[in-house]
């Protein structure tokens, strides 16, 4: 798990508690005061663990490196010469953050991304490209290069701005207004949560929100900003191919190299950190504010942190926000918590809300303890070593804060108790966010780019604290669906007019130029006095109720006995029955056949083995599990296989003709052009899938989770080839099957049915697309808001079919 350190540093603690004589282990098991831990595991950090720290931070190469600047610039220079312009930009900005300061490196990496990004047509940022290149020194005898590109990207901003000034001339916009959203009297800095809903409070529950009156679904309940949130590295990833020298080497970019590590956005031209290679940002408002918040202190310590993991970062980069005066305001208050639960505790510091979340310290287990607690005193040597703190800290306000070249403030105050109270709640910190951290998810498309028909999944790209979600207890079928946003586009413009909410306290701090929003709506009706719930991970539609309860104690610790585990237990004790397996962790009926009558399998046993056994008496047929497991191994398999033989096949990989034509269908047009790519058919992955159907369809039903893994995999091998009906025919399969799994209001059917639109409208169906665009419309409204960029598409989607310029 990423956010714990990495193995080696584990087993090094582990190690270490192993030793330990029984007394002390006995002695550092019976504390249960985050102070009097964190002293423990202090007293009990050698030289050898700061040792062993440097030792594996080594291998995490932070440092500025002229060397690895010019590679990354010759593996963009190869991605250029084909025409890959995304790939050549990031491996330029690999150098540019490689690149030593003020260096002809840097200068070189800033004038070859700007050409890459000229051709992606990001004029704005190539210019600044340009100014960087000519302000670290380009050569001379190039900069005309330079100069008539900057030329260009003026001429192309000018015509783009007087278009803009023909598109919004008032003459032509909509009088009626129809497609205008009124925005919040509260402005864009309002959070909080709906008037519908009450904080309240009992021991069993903590703190957990309830409606007061009825929440229609849709209607937006909760909108936070994380206090502090940091990004995972390597969740995304995006092939690249090597330099000349290493042409088959395939480099991987992970988030951390395409997003910006303050506000989460997406960028191909990071603002690098002038002391480390990895921390970029997508501007300078960003670096500079990561920099006046946390990363003066990471920075030197950017590889040590990455063996403690993004837990100890985060714990960390919490304390360093909060400061010493929020720190000790905040400890005033312990044993207090009961009143930090009243409902007045949402108007209160959101700092105060974080550091009273709960640790859970009695309930974890002495080894995460140990870990946990000798992790930060580590870490807590390391940064006496430092020497004294950033003034921030000491005064707790944005205003503080020094600039990216200087160096540490001497402080009069006895530094050293200081580092005492920083290391106890970076402590804390930990132990919370085992319980509090909130995933932030976003969704990435899965194989080629280009490829007509795309499957998506969820990835996590940060770990975060959210102050108010964390009102939220969890349910496995929750009555929310949480959206999140980032950077330019985590903007709380869809918030109700009756929103409940205060101003931040600290503007500064908590909103930069970028952000991360997570906005939380109703997916269904709520009642009053039913309690707003949202899942925490284990989600009934995913895993069995068993599966669901246990990792929710060995996280939570609570047994999870939410609406639907009750409803499941008690349906498993009327059938007198074992939830089934073969659904890959599907809590539903096993969707699997009789290959002999197609009568439905069910789970039984049989002299105290279990057996799949048709439930027709007159068939009587017996599977055993190790048949079936077997039979949906080789399906999956194939699947699998399909998938790599598109991979393979992809359009980037062959001398294909992109030919960019306007669509015309009988009486309109679509006034956006659309890129059709003219591939070499997917031929064998098609016949291996259509096999694997045809084998599947003997002992599975057409709802089987599978199935629709197999019929979408099918859609786009169909589509790949440009015969839209046939990939709409396996894509309404596969809908089929996501509706049955997930539920005919899920998000999951909705994304599924967004592709369905797009393959109608590409193959020229007019009645399909515009019966299937509606139900698309309610649930993306219903799940993501109604300026989700799919909405837009959609309605320009619309607009064609219905004859609309």
């Amino acid at each position: 798990m990423m956010d714990l350190p990495c193995l080696q540093w584990q087993d090094h603690v582990a190690q270490k508690w192993t030793r330990l004589y029984p007394e002390l282990k006995e002695t550092f098991t019976s504390l249960l005061e985050i102070d009097d831990v964190f002293q423990c595991a202090l007293s009990l950090t050698t030289q050898d663990d700061l040792d062993f720290l440097q030792s594996m931070s080594a291998g995490y190469s932070v440092q500025k490196d002229a060397e690895q600047a010019a590679q990354c610039r010759e593996r963009g220079n190869s991605s250029f010469k084909t025409r890959n312009y995304t790939e050549a930009a990031l491996h330029y900005s690999q150098g540019v953050c490689f690149a030593p300061q003020s260096s002809e490196q840097l200068s070189l990496c800033y004038a070859n991304r700007s050409a890459a990004l000229y051709h992606l047509h990001n004029y704005k940022e190539c210019l600044n490209d340009i100014d960087n290149a000519l302000k670290n020194g380009y050569p001379s005898h190039l900069q005309h290069k330079l100069h008539d590109r900057r030329a260009l990207c003026v001429n192309y901003l000018s015509a783009q701005e007087k278009a803009n000034e023909d598109d919004h001339n008032p003459a032509s916009v909509n009088p009626k207004g129809s497609d205008r959203v009124p925005a919040s009297p509260l402005g864009p800095d309002t959070f909080g949560i709906c008037p519908q809903t009450n904080v309240g409070y009992n021991v069993e529950k903590g703190r957990h929100l309830v409606a007061v009156e009825t929440i229609a679904a849709g209607e937006v309940i909760l909108i936070d900003r994380p206090y502090s949130c940091v990004l995972i590295p390597g969740m995304e990833e995006v092939k690249g191919k090597g330099g000349q020298q290493d042409a088959e080497t395939e480099v991987l970019f992970g988030t951390e190299h395409r997003r910006c590590h303050f506000c989460l956005t997406e960028t191909l031209s990071p603002v690098p950190c002038e002391g480390c290679s990895y921390s970029r940002y997508c501007s300078t408002s960003c670096q500079q504010e990561a920099w006046e918040e946390h990363h003066r202190w990471e920075c030197p310590l950017a590889a040590d942190l990455m063996v403690m993991g993004v837990m100890s970062q985060l714990a960390l980069r919490v304390t360093l926000k909060a400061g010493m005066k929020n720190v000790q305001k905040a400890r005033e208050q312990i044993g207090d918590e009961q009143k930090m639960s009243a409902p007045s505790c949402l108007n209160s510091d959101s700092y105060l809300r974080v550091f009273h979340l709960l640790h859970h310290i009695n309930r974890q287990s002495p080894h995460l303890r140990f870990l946990c607690a000798v992790t930060i005193a580590t870490l807590y040597l390391k940064l006496s070593q430092a020497g004294p703190p950033p003034i921030s800290w000491n005064l707790s306000s944005p205003t503080a804060a020094i600039s990216q070249s200087a160096e540490h403030v001497p402080c009069t105050t006895d530094w050293k108790s200081e580092q005492l109270l920083m290391g106890s709640a970076v402590l804390r910190h930990v132990l919370q966010l085992k319980c509090n951290a909130q995933a932030v998810i976003t969704m990435q498309d899965t194989g080629t780019a280009n490829l007509p028909v795309q499957s998506s999944c969820e990835i996590r790209i940060a770990t975060a604290i959210f102050p108010t979600l964390s009102l939220l207890n969890h349910s496995c079928c929750p009555n929310t669906s949480l959206a999140f946003s980032t950077g330019s586009t985590a903007k709380p413009s869809d918030l109700s007019a009756h929103i409940c909410g205060s101003k931040d306290e600290h503007r500064n701090k908590d909103h930069g130029p970028g952000a991360v929003i997570v906005t939380v709506r109703a997916n269904k009706v709520i009642g009053p006095g039913q309690e707003i719930l949202h899942c925490y991970g284990p989600h009934s539609s995913r895993m069995v109720t068993k599966e669901r309860q246990h990792l929710l104690y060995e996280q939570y610790h609570f047994l999870c006995q939410c609406e639907a585990c009750s409803q499941q237990q008690q349906e498993e004790v009327k059938e007198g029955r074992q939830q089934c397996s073969g659904t890959r962790g599907s809590p539903h009926k096993s969707g699997l056949l009789c290959f002999k009558c197609k009568g439905s399998l069910k789970k039984s046993t049989e002299n105290g083995e279990p057996m799949f056994l048709c439930s027709r008496s007159s068939c009587g047929h017996r599977m055993s599990p190790s048949d079936v497991s077997r039979r949906l191994q080789e399906m999956r398999v194939n699947l699998e296989t399909a998938h790599g033989l598109m991979e393979r096949d992809r359009p980037g990989d062959w001398e294909t003709l992109m030919l960019i034509q306007y669509v015309n269908i009988v009486t309109y047009k679509y006034h956006h052009h659309v890129i059709f790519l003219l591939c070499p058919p997917s031929g064998e992955a098609l016949r291996l899938l259509e096999r694997t159907r045809s084998e599947s369809g003997l002992i599975l039903e057409e709802t089987h989770p599978l199935q629709g893994e197999l019929a979408d995999a099918t859609a786009r091998a169909y589509a790949t080839m440009g015969d839209w009906n046939n990939a709409a025919s396996h894509l309404e399969q596969s809908a089929a099957a996501i509706g049955a799994q997930y539920g005919e209001d899920s998000i999951e059917l909705g994304r599924q049915l967004f592709k369905l639109a797009q393959l109608h409208f590409n193959g020229g169906a007019r009645g399909p697309a515009l019966s299937v665009i509606p139900k698309v419309r309610r649930l993306l409204c219903l799940h993501c808001g109604p300026h989700c960029h799919e909405l837009q598409e959609l309605k320009a989607m619309e607009q064609c079919l219905r004859g609309q310029s």
